[in-house]
């Protein structure tokens, strides 16, 4: 009994860590799931977007993130199945390199990868599940839930 109750104990922090863990996001201006709407961002947060994506540090994390998961992915046989975790951060990484001044967010589960939130451009938009595939593991892409919208500018609170 004295054995069982930690075990019993570590088994619910293990259960209740995997449930609180946040989705995979471009930005943290992105929506909180691939279900939820989205709405145009302002010009300032697009640009701080932007930046952040396309920072020389940023790419170099994004890059390095990618070959790790691809590496540990080859030493245990290179299998198309893929942890779901896995594919949405290489997922996410992807789309944030190549789409700057995105606001997604990814989730995956079975290989199915869902993306929702907002582009600045229908040229982008079109890149979405291109870019998705191009990660090993993924199955199929749902972008329903990602809209073109275009930076808007901030409210001038000062009339």
């Amino acid at each position: 009994m004295k054995k069982l109750i930690p075990f019993l104990l570590g088994g619910i922090l293990v259960i209740g860590a995997a449930g609180c863990e946040p989705p995979s996001r471009t930005s943290t201006n992105a929506p909180d799931n691939a279900n939820e709407n989205v709405n145009a961002p302002t010009q300032e947060t697009a640009q701080q977007n932007q930046q952040d994506a396309t920072s020389e540090t940023r790419k170099d994390q994004i890059e390095s993130d990618i070959r790790a998961r691809e590496q540990r992915n080859n030493i245990t046989g290179g299998d198309a199945d893929r942890n779901d975790d896995d594919l949405e951060s290489e997922v996410r990484g992807k789309l944030e390199a190549n789409l700057p001044a995105s606001q997604l967010t990814v989730e995956a589960e079975d290989g199915v990868v869902q993306i929702a939130g907002t582009v600045p451009t229908q040229e982008q938009l079109n890149k979405v599940p291109t870019l998705a595939q191009e990660i090993k593991g993924v199955k199929s892409v749902d972008a329903k839930n990602v809209k073109v919208a275009p930076a808007t500018p901030a409210p001038n609170n000062n009339q």
